[in-house]
């Protein structure tokens, strides 16, 4: 295999692939402007690792013999802060939207009369609201008690299956006040600075996120939900029998689509939010 260096501007890369008649060695040709040595790898991986490097290497003597490396490093850590920054107030908007909706018990109360759960979990209207609100609070508060509702039973897999919830929004809860944390500082320094850029991106980052979310979610509802629960869950204790997990029969499907509708709403509601906070600001900064 033939690999010929170059240092000036860039690589010029020719690749050819030919196979010896008798060893069957893939072959790559690289050429150059200036030298080459003769190099033979059975391992033709080993040899994009070491093209890659090679392009890697060339790159920082060009930028370093230009003087721009500390300042492609500078920009690249301005840009870190800046990305970090704006993924905090999404994330923030978008965790706050998944924990309202969540204590958003209202909604749950009034699918009990739009979803006909009664009828279909022969249960009253106040036993499912005391196992929705013991579930919950089960989820929500820093309780260790083991999983029990009041008036249902539960499987061991099923008792698993919600702790694993609650681990989820225990560490939710835990980014959220992070987030918070980053969000103060951020604000802090750019307030400073006069900078309010920040708040138009972050609008344009939440109103792309419920556009992503809801178009797979309208197209096939089902599979969606299923994805979901194999992205965060290891195990399929999700998939209740109704025999030793009766809770499913008052959880419709249907309802947790309402609550992925509502969350999409309220996300959206907070980029218009940042967007005429921007615009006010924007406003207020130029009239000076």
């Amino acid at each position: 295999m033939i690999i010929n260096n170059q240092y000036n501007i860039k690589f010029i890369y020719s690749i050819y692939y030919a196979i010896y008649s008798q060893i069957n060695k893939l072959c790559v040709f690289i050429s150059e402007l200036h030298s080459f040595s003769p190099i033979c790898f059975i391992n033709s991986k080993f040899v994009i690792y070491v093209v890659l490097l090679l392009n890697i290497y060339s790159f920082i003597v060009k930028i370093t013999n230009r003087g721009d490396f500390m300042n492609i490093l500078s920009t690249f850590f301005k840009f870190s802060i800046k990305t970090i920054f704006i993924l905090s107030i999404t994330f923030f908007f978008l965790t706050l939207s998944i924990y309202f909706t969540l204590l958003f018990k209202p909604l749950y109360y009034i699918d009990i009369n739009v979803l006909n759960i009664e009828q279909s979990s022969t249960l009253s209207k106040p036993v499912l609201k005391d196992n929705y609100n013991y579930l919950i609070t089960y989820l929500t508060q820093n309780a260790t008690e083991e999983f029990n509702l009041p008036t249902l039973p539960s499987s061991d897999h099923g008792k698993i299956h919600f702790k694993e919830v609650k681990v989820i929004f225990d560490n939710l809860k835990l980014m959220l006040f992070v987030s918070i944390l980053i969000n103060i500082i951020g604000i802090i320094i750019n307030k400073k600075r006069k900078k309010i850029k920040y708040l138009l991106t972050s609008s344009i980052c939440l109103i792309i996120i419920p556009i992503t979310l809801l178009i797979p979610f309208l197209i096939n509802f089902d599979k969606s939900f299923t994805t979901f629960h194999h992205i965060f869950f290891k195990n399929d204790y999700w998939l209740f029998d109704i025999n030793t997990d009766p809770i499913i029969t008052i959880l419709p499907q249907e309802f947790f689509f309402h609550c992925a509708i509502l969350i999409i709403i309220l996300i959206s509601l907070s980029s218009v939010m940042l967007r005429c906070i921007y615009k006010s600001q924007n406003k207020r900064l130029h009239s000076l």
